[in-house]
């Protein structure tokens, strides 16, 4: 006979015992990581810049989509403004939604991982600069600790856009980081703003698309990082809420009935979500008011 498997469906937003507790110590956690990955990510470039093949002898590498189209210089300060646009809307939103402190904890967390496997994929493989005319400071011939915190430092200040004069170093190919803020973002806004503000998630959406694209006219990545970029993020962020929208499944172990529990980062995020009862609901409601 067929055996039947029950399926235990997560609990309304609405329903009486569920909880949403802020814990804003664990949201402070959560910013802790992810400041340490985006120092361990520029850490990781000031030392890949060492690393970069020589571009007097190492030309971009061919790329179906970048090959077609003439480079335009200024789409990159355009992307970055787009990120920025993007990043003041995702904050907005976070600021006037009810359960700020467990969205301000998972954009935090989940940047932080992100990032923080963006640092090994770019030094573990260093790639050709993708671009003929992006400025690259001269590599110094020197790994010393010295160096390499002082591009740190400055690449810290800079918060690792090229719009401030300040991202001079290459090498951060594999992958795109503009495309994980762009699609990020808008993931949050959607995720997490009203579902009635469709004019805001396909804003959104194109501001995300817009920005990307901006990115590959620009040469500053190749369209794989790209590429890799948007599947690492949405599949982070969409595995990420099914298991804090399902509360059964933060209490399973890594078992046969739930595979997910085998990511890598699953104990910190058992640790940041145990406590939060399941979707969060849609109430918004102004800072200083609650």
């Amino acid at each position: 006979m067929a055996r039947l498997t029950s399926i235990e469906m997560p609990p309304e937003s609405d329903s009486p015992g569920v909880s949403f507790p802020k814990e804003k110590l664990k949201t402070f956690v959560a910013l802790a990581l992810l400041l340490l990955s985006f120092v361990i990510v520029t850490f990781s470039l000031a030392v890949t810049h060492e690393r970069l093949p020589d571009r007097n002898i190492y030309k971009p590498l061919p790329d179906i989509i970048l090959d077609l189209i003439p480079v335009q210089e200024w789409a990159l300060d355009v992307s970055e403004m787009t990120i920025m646009t993007l990043v003041g809307v995702a904050l907005s939103v976070f600021m006037l939604h009810s359960h700020r402190w467990i969205i301000f904890r998972r954009s935090f967390l989940i940047l932080a991982a992100l990032y923080g496997m963006r640092a090994v994929t770019m030094f573990v493989t260093v790639l050709p600069v993708s671009s003929f005319t992006y400025y690259c400071s001269p590599r110094s011939n020197s790994s010393s600790v010295l160096e390499i915190g002082r591009r740190t430092l400055r690449l810290l200040s800079g918060f690792g856009l090229s719009i401030n004069g300040e991202q001079i170093y290459c090498g951060d190919s594999i992958y795109s980081g503009h495309t994980v803020i762009l699609v990020a973002a808008y993931l949050f806004i959607k995720e997490y703003s009203s579902h009635k503000f469709y004019i805001l998630h396909w804003a959104s959406f194109l501001g995300s698309l817009i920005g990307v694209i901006m990115v590959l006219i620009s040469r500053g990545h190749y369209t794989i990082d790209v590429i890799i970029a948007y599947y690492v993020t949405t599949r982070i962020f969409w595995i990420y809420h099914t298991l804090a929208n399902n509360p059964f499944l933060k209490t399973t172990q890594e078992t046969r009935a739930n595979y997910l529990a085998r990511s890598w980062w699953f104990p910190i995020f058992k640790y940041m979500e145990d406590n939060v009862g399941g979707p969060l609901p849609q109430k918004y409601s102004f800072p200083w008011s609650s």
